[in-house]
């Protein structure tokens, strides 16, 4: 059975200083999943001035993957497990946290210096049961890696799952799709019927899908066996994502995610006495538990 796209609203928009916003537009009340993702922030577009940038500092994660996905700009990953990588457009960077691991963002020193603009998608993708404690993993893909799907007067980019009988790369533990997609005037896109929960962010442009209007910044979610296909109003740049529902509930507390309230408690003590490990190259600074 199709139902209706439904329109989230009640986004919010922080500002994390220097004209840096970030809008996160999952979990809201109306949805506080969409398959695995948990978790989804739209990031700018910000222009950095010279000397300027971004700087997350070393932050803890459990029970989930991060998965970042930039249009413009340059970020530096480096982790408790000692990758460093820097994630530039059409890239992706994805961190498996399982039972445990602390990363830390930041612009590069050599990109800093001169100012970039940067814009770009986070998530989270909650992990099934089975495997909310594996062991921690980091992997970058280059952009050539990725799968490119040309439809007619549609380019997509599938960054992780499956989607049109194609398979990313990337390593994922659930049945999901993650794409960017770029329509042309008019063009028509059916989404994938392989994965029951569906979401549409329209970063620029505009589209209607089934009775509803998307526009720049909003997102839509759909459930059921199929989809009504997605319809561009004017050139528009997308992200799809979505898959399997998740097999049981979910607790999110700042950085961790688990099916277990005690495991989120077990944590959180963990990072106040400081046992996730140091970040070589980044192990002067740190986010404290919030209180």
């Amino acid at each position: 059975m199709q139902q209706h796209p439904t329109l989230i609203e009640n986004t919010r928009l922080h500002d994390l200083g220097d004209s840096f916003t970030v809008r996160r537009m999952l979990p809201v009340l109306q949805a506080r999943h969409v398959g695995p993702f948990v978790f989804y922030d739209h990031m700018g577009p910000v222009e950095f001035t010279a000397g300027n940038g971004m700087d997350v500092r070393p932050h803890p994660h459990i029970g989930l993957a991060t998965v970042t996905w930039l249009f413009e700009g340059t970020i530096r990953h480096r982790d408790t497990l000692g990758s460093l990588a820097d994630i530039t457009p059409g890239a992706v960077n994805w961190m498996t946290a399982g039972r445990g691991i602390a990363h830390s963002e930041r612009t590069p020193p050599e990109v800093r210096r001169s100012g970039q603009r940067m814009h770009g998608i986070q998530v989270w993708v909650a992990l099934p049961r089975a495997d909310e404690e594996v062991a921690p993993e980091f992997h970058h893909h280059d952009a050539e890696s990725l799968p490119r799907i040309v439809q007619s007067g549609a380019q997509l980019v599938l960054i992780a799952g499956t989607a049109y009988g194609k398979i990313s790369p990337v390593k994922v533990f659930a049945p999901m799709f993650f794409i960017e997609a770029q329509l042309e005037t008019g063009a028509s896109l059916t989404l994938p019927e392989e994965h029951a929960e569906r979401g549409v962010h329209v970063i620029d442009g505009e589209v209607t899908w089934g009775d509803l209007t998307i526009a720049a910044s909003q997102m839509g979610t759909q459930t059921g066996e199929s989809a009504p296909a997605v319809r561009a109003n004017k050139p528009t740049r997308l992200m799809l994502f979505g898959g399997a529902p998740l097999d049981g509930d979910r607790h999110l507390w700042w950085n961790f995610v688990s099916s277990s309230k005690e495991r989120i408690e077990q944590a959180k003590a963990d990072w106040a006495a400081q046992r996730f490990g140091k970040i070589p190259g980044d192990d002067q600074e740190f986010i404290p538990l919030p209180g």
